[in-house]
């Protein structure tokens, strides 16, 4: 019901044109080569002028020694690489697709099997069209059967993601919130797949944004992606610290409320029981809603800080279907 009785949907993905132009200034970082670099070496022996997306040429990749396969890879694997890179992996055909139905230009490179047909959905890309072993595809997706891995897709990392550990000045935020008035606030969710969920619902229901506290796994992580079904890449998300959510949350004068049972409340604490007359209460209120971990449940930071409220079986029941 909190999340049903939510005001104005949040801002939309920022233009390509923010971004990065390409990969070479973040892989010289590292001391390697830059990926494109890669391409042309790989495309050597490649197979001549065959059409492709576009009008292009096809170009081929059919070592797992290549850069930017291993750049791949460490996209997949590394959420500091991805972070440093400002780039994520996209793994399969269909979360590829949704992100092409609103940032199709932040895609840098499309890796498609070999012998796969392109979808329609996807004539107009006009970024690098790499077309890959099945040994390629394999490496750089980490599934053991390319039987449903057709496709693969580096893209720019979204604009509107903060990871305020990165940021020495105190504004960060700016531009990124224009007045908030729902904030879904994670702390310590460790399952990629309930964090994607739970971002997903963020954005479902129009709130403004997500925050990270500390122990949240990363929302580019691959599962976290695939379940979020593109909404992590629509929605601010911002990774921070308690003193980076205080800092938000007295900036924009907002109430903070937490998801806690009431069976394990603390005595010293009320548990507030989620009704009608609850929600209605809030409907002017800016607030921050923060939900636990799967095993720990809240941090001592957040029963704290926070106005507990338990949500009664029959009313999840009812906004889940």
């Amino acid at each position: 019901m909190l999340l049903v009785r939510a005001p104005p949907s949040p801002a939309p993905l920022s233009a390509a044109a923010n971004f990065p132009a390409d990969l070479e200034r973040p892989l010289r970082l590292r001391g390697l080569s830059s990926s494109r670099a890669g391409v042309t070496t790989a495309t050597a022996t490649a197979k001549p002028a065959a059409s492709s997306l576009g009008g292009q040429k096809r170009k081929q990749v059919t070592s797992v020694a290549n850069p930017l396969v291993k750049h791949c890879v460490k996209l997949r694997l590394s959420a500091a690489y991805r972070r440093s890179c400002r780039r994520l992996l996209l793994v399969g055909l269909a979360p590829i697709l949704e992100v092409c139905s609103f940032e199709l230009e932040a895609i840098d490179y499309l890796l498609l099997l070999d012998g796969v047909e392109a979808p329609e959905a996807l004539r107009e890309f006009s970024g690098d069209i790499l077309y890959v072993s099945a040994a390629v595809m394999k490496k750089v997706s980490g599934m053991q059967s390319v039987d449903s891995t057709e496709a693969v897709a580096v893209m720019h990392m979204p604009n509107h993601f903060r990871d305020l550990g990165s940021h020495q000045d105190g504004d960060a935020l700016d531009g990124l919130f224009s007045y908030p008035k729902r904030i879904l606030v994670l702390d310590g969710i460790q399952d990629p797949g309930n964090l994607g969920t739970l971002i997903r619902s963020a954005c479902a229901f129009k709130w403004d944004g997500v925050f990270l506290l500390p122990a949240c796994c990363d929302p580019f992580n691959e599962k976290a992606i695939r379940a979020a079904r593109g909404a992590s890449l629509q929605l601010p998300i911002v990774s921070g610290t308690w003193h980076d959510l205080h800092a938000l949350v007295t900036k924009y004068r907002m109430k903070m409320m937490a998801g806690h049972p009431e069976s394990s409340s603390d005595a010293s604490k009320e548990t507030y029981s989620l009704s009608n007359e609850l929600a209605d209460s809030l409907l002017n209120e800016s607030l921050c809603l923060v939900l636990g971990s799967e095993g720990n449940g809240l941090s001592a930071e957040t029963l704290q800080a926070c106005e507990l409220v338990n949500i009664p079986m029959e009313v999840a029941k009812c906004c889940k279907g």
